[in-house]
């Protein structure tokens, strides 16, 4: 069996290692007849090329690599079976129809929920149930008829990075699992029910910003039932309430990457009345007893919970502790 690769980023590695290790032949050749990855980019103040994680294995392992789908076609490289996992591209489709049995995806949602760029950081923000999804790839974004799926939870300290490295993880293990029943055809694909998708799309810098009002309520404990409803555009213009818990899950969503972060003054003097942009790159949540609050109860949900940051960083500064920032800015307005 000959299987071709689509994927960028190092957290797919372990599925393109699993499909190596899994169906290497007797004779010692990979069972991966090429790779399709992103070009490497120049990066740093030298400009230096960096290449993929997924192009670095191929490299290290003699496998054929490739930048562009349409390359396989180009170098006529056969394979039973296509798989892509994060390759950051939509295939063509006289690509797709090169493979007799089509190309499998791995999409780290409970498709057809959350189709589209950032399934992870919409399942930490607005869910308690993550999974993954295995689908047979058509011309439409994450489409295709379900091959495999399974559930998976969100713990209470994921970030984007370690949730989805985990679904990543077990995806490897599904995978080679379930390709020997599919190529004989034991397995059926099932089709999405298509009424129930919801979409995301791809994260910017600017989709991680907190509003200072926002993020000072939380924290102060000063937030009530009634406060104003947030809107995450980037997940299909999801709406949510503005709690400590909200916070808290929009902070982890946006680890590694793009970081959350609000705007802050840090004090009356002129030159620091201009905004500055504090990134918040990791909190907590503890009750308003812990904290010793003295707002009066009826300000409060039930659950009586703030936010409290455990590292910040200024624009143009190194991290520091939530403490160390408000001892050396005591009068930082949000």
């Amino acid at each position: 069996m000959k299987i071709i690769f689509f994927g960028t980023p190092d957290y797919v590695v372990p599925v393109l290692e699993s499909l190596h290790r899994t169906f290497k032949p007797k004779t010692g050749e990979s069972p991966i007849a090429a790779v399709v990855t992103q070009a490497p980019k120049p990066t740093g103040r030298k400009q230096e090329l960096s290449y993929s994680p997924v192009d670095t294995w191929a490299f290290k392992k003699k496998v054929p690599k490739f930048f562009d789908p349409e390359d396989i076609l180009k170098n006529k490289i056969q394979a039973d079976l296509g798989v892509l996992a994060s390759y950051g591209t939509i295939i063509p489709a006289e690509v797709i129809n090169h493979f007799p049995h089509g190309i499998l995806n791995i999409h780290p949602s409970l498709l057809p929920k959350w189709r589209g760029s950032s399934p992870i950081q919409a399942i930490i923000i607005s869910e308690d149930q993550a999974g993954a999804t295995i689908i047979k790839i058509d011309e439409k974004l994450d489409h295709g008829p379900i091959i495999s799926q399974f559930k998976d939870e969100v713990l209470p300290e994921d970030t984007t990075e370690t949730l989805r490295r985990r679904l990543f993880e077990r995806s490897a293990e599904v995978l080679t699992t379930l390709i020997p029943p599919y190529l004989s055809g034991k397995i059926i694909p099932r089709e999405q029910d298509h009424k129930l998708t919801t979409f995301t799309r791809e994260t910017k810098k600017e989709d991680a910003f907190i509003p200072p009002q926002m993020l000072w309520s939380v924290v102060s404990g000063q937030w009530s039932e009634k406060q104003k409803e947030w809107k995450i555009s980037f997940i299909g213009d999801l709406t949510v309430h503005c709690t400590p818990i909200t916070v808290h899950n929009f902070i982890r969503a946006m680890q590694p990457w793009p970081t959350a972060w609000t705007f802050v003054r840090l004090g009356q003097r002129a030159k620091d009345k201009e905004q500055i942009r504090l990134k918040i790159l990791k909190a907590h949540l503890e009750s308003i007893q812990a904290t010793g609050s003295k707002l009066p109860a009826t300000k409060l949900v039930p659950s009586a919970q703030c936010l409290v940051p455990d590292l910040i960083q200024l624009e143009g500064k190194s991290p520091v502790s939530w403490k160390q920032f408000l001892e050396g800015y005591p009068e930082a307005k949000f």
